[in-house]
């Protein structure tokens, strides 16, 4: 009994340690700034809110605690227009120093690797902001000058070469600490109101995906994460309805096996109104849709319509027993790898999809469901 009850108390201490080493510390001495108050603000996607206060002792130190479950970003502020920002994770120590006078300009951070990420983008996005400045006085400056039209060209192109050493400087911060919460800053940072350093869909794509696998709980990963999303998808409709309103440019070819392994290219079907249906043995929507597609071909088959069906299936002996069980008696292809070039050149995100294409091969209309295609091929083949 007697051991079982320090196996207890070994436990309890244990747990009580765990606890307190999971805690993040944010302390620091300020100087000149004894007896005011020092703020702790968390900041969220859209607001800011209070986490804590103290007063900033005579010998200008402070001293917060707290916890937090993931890097999290917090205001560390005198007043609203002095404040430095720290990303903080649990069971970080935080020392920061700094004069009243300057806070916000000139601090040291130790103790949090995000901190000091946060103060080195904010540092170089700062002096790119100083760079910028000063070439636009200088134009405004000389913009009497006889000379003026030459100089502008030196300096709109020194003005462009700091801009875009500020781009590449962030995409590579991005690239080499893709797991790191401080690239929410680094994708988020501006020039002015309405510029996005970062605007490559691809850095975004990077640390959304990357972040998203290691803090999904977070607000601000939650937020990057749909952004990043929606992006991709206005990226991808602009694209498709770039391509479909082109006119006169024929839609990619495809070449695929069917089920008896012989390769059959979409191009093949020219001279003919094909609908090209992406689908999956697997997927109950594209199951559904093949009833319709069935009643479909019968009806306007012999008026000059065909089926072009490129699977995204993996699973040879699911797609065959489809097909037979469907009674599919069109174009069947797929490389059973899920057909990714097929994918990609078409922009496919979801499935079942299909476009109508006519008899060049254009594109003339995109994802049309059973009564809507019905009606459009009535008004064509009829």
């Amino acid at each position: 009994m007697r051991k079982f009850g320090i196996l207890l108390l070994v436990l309890a201490t244990a747990i009580v340690a765990c606890n307190d080493a999971s805690q993040y510390k944010i302390q620091g001495k300020i100087s000149n700034a004894d007896g005011n108050y020092i703020y702790l603000d968390e900041l969220k996607v859209s607001s800011t809110e209070a986490i804590d206060s103290v007063m900033v002792k005579e010998d200008g130190t402070f001293s917060f605690e707290g916890n937090v479950s993931y890097p999290t970003f917090f205001l560390l502020r005198l007043n609203p227009n002095n404040f430095v920002t720290l990303l903080v994770d649990s069971a970080e120590h935080v020392n920061v120093a700094g004069d009243a006078a300057n806070f916000s300009r000139e601090y040291s951070v130790t103790g949090s690797e995000g901190s000091l990420f946060v103060q080195e983008l904010n540092k170089h996005l700062s002096r790119t902001k100083h760079q910028l400045d000063s070439i636009r006085s200088l134009q405004l400056s000389f913009r009497n000058d006889a000379e003026f039209a030459e100089k502008k060209k030196q300096w709109d192109q020194e003005y462009y070469e700091v801009r875009q050493n500020q781009v590449e400087y962030s995409q590579k911060f991005v690239s080499d600490h893709p797991f790191s919460m401080a690239n929410v800053l680094a994708l988020y940072q501006k020039f002015d109101d309405d510029t996005y350093v970062i605007q490559d869909l691809q850095s975004l794509k990077l640390a959304a995906s990357a972040l998203n696998s290691f803090y999904p709980e977070s607000e601000h990963v939650k937020a990057l994460y749909g952004n990043t999303l929606k992006l991709m998808a206005e990226e991808r409709a602009a694209k498709m309805k770039q391509m479909i309103q082109e006119q006169g440019v024929n839609s990619p070819d495809i070449v695929l096996p069917n089920p008896d392994g012989k390769e059959i290219a979409l191009s093949s079907l020219r001279g003919k109104y094909v609908l090209l249906q992406f689908w999956s043995a697997m997927d109950r929507g594209s199951r559904i849709a093949n009833p319709v597609l069935v009643e479909l071909y019968k009806k306007y088959k012999s008026k000059g319509f065909e089926i072009y069906q490129v699977s995204v299936d993996e699973n040879r002996y699911e797609w065959l027993d489809a097909i037979d069980k469907d009674k599919l008696t069109w174009t069947n292809v797929g490389d059973m790898k899920g057909s990714n070039q097929a994918v990609s050149n078409y922009n496919v995100t979801n499935i079942p999809l299909n476009y109508l294409l006519d008899k060049d091969g254009v594109i003339i209309a995109r994802d049309l469901k059973g009564p809507n295609l019905d009606r459009l091929l009535g008004e064509i083949l009829n």
